[in-house]
């Protein structure tokens, strides 16, 4: 399925492939519990930024391996690189216009992070991106 997003005042807006039958992780991190953010994890090639490239400003910490975009007009983060899939993008749910219908939604432990990371691996390696 091909969902589409943005951020709240529009200016970034991408569009995303992803199975009607997703999992979504929700973290209990600091800063995703802070943003509320649910976490849709795919590959690369499965996420293609729209329009708004330029009003995205990076943001990183402790490791500097995660790249957290954020819109520079509205301050949402529609989606960013994740540490635990820098091969992949991890789009926020709350920012598609229509959410996956049979989304899934399981608790992760990103205060645990070290411990729990490994759980995401498989993330961008879906069967169905497989042949993409």
């Amino acid at each position: 399925m091909l969902y589409k997003g943005s951020c709240h005042c529009l200016a970034i807006k991408f569009q995303v492939e992803a199975e009607e039958d997703s999992e979504i992780e929700n973290c209990n991190c600091s800063i995703c519990a802070m943003s509320g953010y649910l976490h849709l994890i795919v590959p690369k090639g499965s996420f293609n930024l729209l329009s708004g490239e330029s009003n995205l400003v990076t943001y990183k910490f402790n490791s500097g391996v995660a790249r957290h975009y954020f819109c520079k007009n509205c301050g949402i983060k529609p989606f960013y690189i994740p540490r635990s899939n820098p091969d992949g993008v991890d789009v926020n749910v709350n920012c598609l216009d229509k959410p996956p219908k049979k989304m899934r939604i399981v608790e992760f432990d990103g205060k645990n992070w070290e411990l729990n990371a490994h759980k995401l691996a498989h993330k961008t390696k879906s069967a169905l991106f497989e042949n993409s």
